[in-house]
């Protein structure tokens, strides 16, 4: 790793012929951090907050506050063409993430969450400036030196104008912005593209289980019949053990929210429990329990997988086992109903709302409608449906690492710009 990787400035005789390094502070005009206004005004000036900059140093302008801004206030805190907006103030992940005005048709301001900066635009480009706070923000710099508070992170000034940006002459810093913006340009295009290719794989798998379950409420088809989960299972619906993990690898995996993923369970990041035999013997798995998901999230409570290895293992308490009668039933149907858009609407109408999570209890579970065919009809939609699921999920995983690769090369990008590699 180079020193420069590690947030320890480059040495000069490590920079390209023609470059120095100079401390941000020195190359600055004007740095104005933005202003705090709880109030809100319809006919007001546009404030732009923490969210309208994205990671990817864009504006977002599709949703925005307005605010009762003074024609003094307009005046000292509005953007103009090439304003850079470093974000001071966020979440340690998120702090110093920039972006680069071009202008807005009106007025815009600007929250005390951002600071302004104005370059000594002979000897920086404030594009150029843009793209390497970015980088520094990709690179880890500004979680290093950030103050941190409960819930927050802050760069200020005195952290931030020390940093040293590696400069070369101007022309070459407005030749490297535009050669970035355009490959920058042409990252988002093949991102946009591998989002909607991965979105269309997910629409298909819900497409297919669509074509597979009536609609709540509509004629079923011949043979099959509406039922409830409780009817078909044996048992109100286990919550899990409470017991609290060894911290290391002794004892039984123990299961939980994280581990439900996609209607399978993963079998990564295992926490470990000691059980007493009686203990032990309550919560073990077998093979066809329903692990069902009962708080998360809104739109993750409710995921559920059918527990389908030997490896013994046990379930916390976040989660409900329903063991489903063999005879009748086939778990794998169970679940991917339950998973499905129809399955997904009776919980959403069902779940009970506390702040930052949602909950659904086993009694409500029991309650929910089923369509059941008979036995072989489950057993051959099951094979059907695993075999079309294989096919997707193989075209998901190929979307997703597509996706990963692109996301990976802005910062690529960036490294090649400010050591001269473009």
């Amino acid at each position: 790793m180079s020193a420069i990787s590690k947030g320890v400035p480059r040495l000069e005789n490590q920079l390209p012929v023609g470059w120095k390094l100079t401390k941000l502070g020195d190359v600055i005009a004007e740095a104005r951090a933005g202003f705090a206004c709880g109030l809100r005004d319809d006919a007001g000036t546009i404030q732009l907050r923490m969210n309208n900059v994205d990671t990817r140093g864009n504006f977002v302008w599709d949703e925005f506050i307005r605010v009762p801004a003074s024609t003094v206030q307009v005046a000292k805190y509005r953007l103009l063409p090439c304003d850079v907006l470093f974000n001071n103030t966020n979440s340690t992940e998120l702090v110093g993430k920039t972006a680069f005005f071009t202008g807005h048709p009106e007025p815009v301001v600007y929250s005390n969450h951002f600071t302004r900066i104005r370059t000594q635009k002979d000897k920086l480009d404030p594009a150029y400036l843009s793209f390497w706070l970015n980088g520094e923000w990709r690179r880890g710099t500004f979680a290093r030196i950030c103050n941190r508070w409960i819930g927050q992170s802050a760069v200020k000034a005195n952290k931030l104008f020390p940093l040293s940006i590696p400069l070369p002459p101007l022309a070459e810093q407005k030749r490297i912005a535009g050669i970035v913006r355009e490959q920058l340009a042409a990252v988002e295009r093949a991102r946009m593209a591998a989002e909607a290719r991965l979105e269309a794989i997910k629409a298909l798998s819900a497409a297919f289980l669509r074509n597979v379950f009536p609609q709540t409420g509509k004629p079923l088809p011949n043979g099959w019949r509406w039922v409830k989960l409780g009817d078909i299972s044996d048992g109100p619906g286990q919550y899990g053990t409470s017991t609290k993990s060894n911290g290391e690898k002794r004892g039984l995996p123990v299961l939980g929210m994280y581990h439900i993923h996609e209607g399978n369970i993963r079998w990564e990041n295992l926490s470990y429990v000691d059980l007493e035999p009686d203990k032990m013997a309550r919560y073990i798995l077998h093979e066809g329990d329903l692990l069902f998901n009962r708080t998360n999230s809104a739109e993750l409570v409710g995921k559920t997988a059918v527990y389908d290895r030997d490896t013994p293992a046990v379930f916390a308490s976040y989660l409900i086992r329903f063991r489903v009668l063999a005879g009748t039933t086939a778990p794998y149907f169970v679940s991917t109903y339950i998973n499905s858009h129809e399955g997904r609407s009776f919980i959403e109408k069902n779940m009970a709302r506390a702040i930052g999570q949602v909950n659904i209890s086993a009694s409500t579970m029991r309650a929910m409608p089923i369509p059941l065919p008979l036995l072989p009809v489950q057993k051959d939609i099951v094979r059907i449906l695993k075999e079309r699921m294989t096919v997707t999920e193989k075209a998901r995983a190929a979307a997703e690492e597509e996706l990963a690769t692109t996301n990976a090369l802005p910062a690529a990008i960036l490294r090649r710009a400010f050591s001269g590699g473009i």
